[in-house]
C-alpha cells in the first residue's frame, strides 16, 4: 500500500479533508442488520419499488435515495453535484446501525440531499457494483468494509471512501455532517484537485483489471501458499491471524483437499483443530445449529450474530469433505447440523434458500442467540441447567461484554469452557440444549434476507450434493435437485441465460460470472451424487454461455460482467478469494471437470488460457489464491466409469467410500459403443462384463482392465492412489490399442 498511498497524497486537497483519505482507518465488515423502520417512504426516495430487502428498509426515511441507475447519475451531472454512494447489506450490523444514527435522523437527511445525489446499494443484490467501489475504497485508505461509504464525482469516478461513519465528528473519524460541508466547499472552491484524484483512482483500478500473465501454478506455489498460511496459524485456537478471524470454508476446503492429495501433515493440522475449536466457539450456535458470521475475538467465542447461506453452504462442504478424507464422525456431524439449519429456516418454498438472517432483534444485538444465567435455569431442571452452565461457561452477570462499549451485558454466549471437551452425545447437557431450542423458538426471530440468488444457491447446490455423496444421505440430493430445479426453471431469461436475484416471485438482474460458476459446480456435483445426465448437460449449457458472454478471448480468464451487460467505471476481472471463492479459479475447475467428463477439448484449452492469463497474480500471493490452487489439480484425477446395471450401486458405493477430490465417475447405461450424451468418448467403449455392471478406472485417458466385484475395485483405486497414476494397457478400452 506504501507506494500506492504516496501516488494518492492528499496533501494538494484541503486540509484535513485531504487526510481523511487516509487517516479514518476502516471498520471491518461487521455484518448484521435490523428490521425496517416504519413509516412511508418520502417523496423522492425511489426505493420503495426495489426487491431487495436491504433498499426496502431504507425506503421510509428521509433521504432522498435512489437505487443505482442512470437516473440517478442523470441528475448528478444536470446539477452539477458528486454523488453520496452507500453500500451495504441486509444482515450488516455497522450498516444498520449508521442508518440509525444517520439515514433516519432529519438533520443529516437535510445536508445530504441538499449537497449530493443519494444512491444505495444493496452489494448482494450488485455485486459488480460492490467490487468496483470497494476496490476504490482499498486504494484509497488500505482497508474495507461494509457499510462502505464512497463519494463520486457525477461521471461515476470515487474520490473520497470510508467504512461506517458517525453522524458528528469523533475519535479522529470524521462525521457525515462534516464530511458532507468539507466536500460542498472543495467541489464549489477547489475542484480541479479533487477531479485529478479521481482520475488517478480510475487509472489505477483500470490497470488493476489487466492481470499480468505468467505461468500457470505448480507444485511450488501450492507449497508456497501452505507455508504461508502455516506461519499465521494459531496453533492455539485454530484459524489465521489475529481478531477478528473469519472461518474461511474456502482455506479449509483447499487444506482437507491437499493433505488428501499429498499427506501434508501441517495441512491436516491447521484443517482439523480450526474445524474442531469453530465447532465449539460461541461462532456456532450450540442450540439452533449453523455458524455466525466471524468471531470479534481470536478465540472464536464472541461472534457477530448474523448468519449468511454463503458461509453455511462453504463450511458444510468443508465439514462433509474433511468427514471423508479424515474419518472424523465429528466432522460429519456438524455437516449435517448445518445443513439442518439452513434445511429449517433458510429453504424457500418455492425450492431455493434464502440469503441471510440478520444479528439484531428490537435493536439489540444477539438478543435472539443469547441467554442470561435465569432464563437457563427458568426452563431447566437444576441438574441440567447446572450441567449446562459448566459446560458452556454460563455467569450470573454474563460471560461476555459488548464489542463497541465494553459493557458487560448480563447475557451469555453459549461456547464450550473446555475447547477440547468432546461434543455432547445423548445425555444431559444435549437433552438441556433440545430444550432451549423449544424456548428459544418462541422469541421474535431475527430478520430473514428472503432474496433468492443464484451464485449463492450454486454454493449450496454444490455442499449438498457433495454431502450427499460423502455422507450417503438421499435427503441432502433432493434438497440439492430442489434448488438447482428452482434456479434452472425460474431464474433464467432469454437463451437459458440465468438472472441473479429473485424475490417473492420477481426475478431480475442479468447474471454475474459468480452465478455461472457456482451454479456450474452446484450442477457438476449434482451430477456426481446422482449420477443424473441432465445435471451434466445444463452445466455444459451453462458453461458455454458463460465462453460467449464473458471469456476474455484476447487476454484469458473471464470478466465479472457479461459483455453486453452495464458499462461501469471499470470492467473487472478477479482472481483473488474474498468472502466467496474467486469466480475465475471456480471456472478454471469447472473446466478441467467438464473437459474429463465430456471429452471436449476446448475446455481444457480455456482452462490453461485461464491459468496463464493469472500466473503471476497467483504467484505473487498464492494463499490468497487457494481456490485456483486447488482447481489446478482438477483435472488430473482418476475417472471411474461404471457401466451396466446389475451391481452397479455396489460399485458407485465404492467410489463414495474410498473419497478423492479429484476423482469423476460416470455411470454409463448405454450399450457398448454407443455414445451417451454428456459423457467422455472413451466411455462409448464401456459396456458390463457377462451381464454384471463393470468399473473401469482411467487416468490419463487409458483404463484399466474393468472389474466387477467391489473389493477388486477398492484395491485399483488405493493402487491407483500409490501410483499417481499407471501405465496404459492397451488392451482397455481408451489405451492406446483402442
Amino acid at each position: 500500500m506504501g507506494s500506492l498511498a504516496r501516488r494518492f497524497d492528499p496533501g494538494y486537497l484541503e486540509g484535513d479533508f485531504g487526510a481523511f483519505l487516509f487517516t479514518l482507518g476502516h471498520v471491518r465488515s461487521a455484518a448484521k442488520g435490523r428490521r425496517r423502520p416504519g413509516g412511508s417512504p418520502v417523496p423522492g426516495n425511489r426505493l420503495a419499488r426495489a426487491h431487495s430487502p436491504y433498499l426496502l428498509a431504507h425506503a421510509g426515511q428521509p433521504v432522498d435515495w435512489y437505487p443505482w441507475c442512470e437516473e440517478a447519475f442523470r441528475r448528478a451531472r444536470m446539477e452539477d453535484r458528486p454523488v453520496f454512494l452507500s453500500i451495504g447489506y441486509a444482515a450488516c450490523h455497522w450498516c444498520h446501525v449508521m442508518s440509525r444514527e444517520s439515514f433516519d435522523d432529519p438533520e443529516v437527511a437535510a445536508v445530504l440531499n441538499e449537497t449530493f445525489v443519494n444512491v444505495k446499494v444493496d452489494r448482494e443484490e450488485r455485486p459488480d457494483v460492490d467490487a468496483v467501489y470497494m476496490e476504490a475504497c482499498r486504494r484509497l485508505t488500505g482497508g474495507g468494509g461494509w457499510p462502505l461509504t464512497v463519494i463520486l464525482t457525477p461521471d461515476g469516478r470515487p474520490f473520497f471512501a470510508a467504512t461506517y461513519l458517525p453522524k458528528a465528528s469523533r475519535g479522529g473519524r470524521i462525521g457525515l455532517l462534516d464530511l458532507a460541508r468539507h466536500v460542498k466547499r472543495l467541489w464549489a472552491t477547489r475542484r480541479e484537485p479533487v477531479l485529478r484524484a479521481a482520475a488517478e483512482v480510475t487509472a489505477v483500478l483500470a490497470e488493476e483489471g489487466r492481470a499480468a500473465s505468467g505461468p500457470g501454478p505448480d507444485a511450488g506455489t501450492v507449497r508456497l501458499a501452505v507455508e504461508t498460511l502455516y506461519g499465521i496459524f494459531d496453533r492455539v485456537h485454530g484459524g489465521f491471524g489475529e481478531a477478528p478471524k473469519f472461518p474461511s470454508g474456502t482455506v479449509l476446503s483447499f487444506l482437507v483437499r491437499h493433505w488428501r492429495r499429498a499427506g501434508d501433515p501441517r495441512a491436516r493440522e491447521m484443517a482439523d483443530l480450526t474445524l474442531r475449536r469453530m465447532r465449539r466457539g460461541g461462532i456456532f450456535d450450540q442450540v439452533g445449529l449453523g455458524f455466525h458470521r466471524y468471531s470479534t475475538d481470536g478465540r472464536w467465542f464472541l461472534p457477530h450474530f448474523e448468519k449468511m447461506l454463503t458461509d453455511q453452504a462453504l463450511l458444510a462442504t468443508a465439514y462433509a469433505e474433511a468427514a471423508a478424507a479424515f474419518g472424523e464422525p465429528e466432522f460429519a456431524r456438524t455437516a449435517r447440523e448445518v445443513f439442518t439449519y439452513v434445511l429449517r429456516d433458510l429453504a424457500a418454498p418455492e425450492g431455493g434458500f434464502f440469503s441471510s438472517e440478520d444479528a439484531d432483534v428490537e435493536g439489540e444485538e444477539g438478543r435472539y442467540t443469547t441467554w442470561t444465567e435465569a432464563e437457563i435455569r427458568a426452563v431447566l431442571p437444576p441438574e441440567t441447567a447446572d450441567a449446562l452452565c459448566r459446560v458452556f461457561g454460563v455467569e450470573p452477570e454474563g460471560n461476555y461484554a459488548e464489542e463497541a462499549s465494553g459493557r458487560v451485558t448480563g447475557r451469555n454466549v453459549l461456547a464450550f469452557a473446555d475447547p477440547g471437551a468432546p461434543l455432547p452425545g445423548d445425555d444431559t447437557v444435549a437433552r438441556g440444549l433440545e430444550r432451549l431450542a423449544e424456548v428459544r423458538a418462541r422469541r421474535r426471530r431475527p430478520r430473514l434476507d428472503d432474496k433468492v440468488l443464484a451464485d449463492w444457491n450454486g454454493l449450496m447446490i454444490e455442499a449438498l450434493a457433495t454431502g450427499a455423496r460423502v455422507l450417503g444421505d438421499d435427503a441432502l440430493a433432493a434438497a440439492a435437485v430442489r434448488a438447482a430445479d428452482f434456479v434452472l426453471s425460474r431464474m433464467r431469461g432469454p437463451g437459458g441465460r440465468l438472472l441473479h436475484r429473485w424475490h417473492r416471485g420477481a426475478v431480475g438482474i442479468p447474471g454475474f460470472l459468480d452465478d455461472y460458476v457456482f451454479v456450474t459446480a452446484g450442477l457438476i456435483a449434482l451430477h456426481q451424487a446422482l449420477h443424473d445426465s441432465r445435471y451434466l448437460a445444463a452445466a455444459v449449457e451453462l458453461q458455454d454461455i458463460l465462453d460467449e458472454d464473458f471469456r476474455d478471448e484476447a487476454g484469458g480468464g473471464y470478466h465479472f460482467t457479461s459483455a453486453d451487460g452495464e458499462p461501469l467505471l471499470v470492467r473487472r476481472k478477479d482472481i483473488y478469494d474474498g468472502a466467496v471463492p474467486s469466480g475465475n479459479a471456480v471456472a478454471a475447475g469447472n473446466l478441467l471437470r467438464l473437459a474429463r467428463l465430456t471429452g471436449e477439448p476446448r475446455y481444457e484449452a480455456a482452462a490453461d488460457a485461464l491459468f496463464g492469463a493469472f500466473g503471476a497474480a497467483v504467484r505473487a500471493a498464492p494463499a490468497a489464491a487457494v481456490t485456483l490452487l486447488d482447481a489446478s489439480a482438477a483435472g488430473s484425477g482418476v475417472d471411474v466409469v461404471v457401466a451396466g446395471e446389475a451391481g452397479a450401486r455396489e460399485l458407485v458405493a465404492v467410489t463414495r467410500e474410498v473419497w478423492h477430490p479429484d476423482d469423476l465417475v460416470v455411470v454409463r447405461k448405454a450399450a457398448p459403443g454407443e455414445a451417451e450424451a454428456a459423457a467422455p468418448p472413451f466411455a462409448a467403449a464401456c459396456g458390463p462384463v457377462e451381464g454384471r455392471a463393470a468399473a473401469y478406472v482411467c487416468s490419463r485417458r487409458s483404463c484399466r482392465p474393468p472389474v466387477t466385484d467391489p473389493a477388486a475395485l477398492r484395491r485399483l483405486l488405493a493402487e491407483a492412489r500409490q501410483a499417481g497414476a499407471f501405465p496404459p494397457d492397451r488392451d482397455a478400452p481408451g489405451g492406446p490399442g483402442a
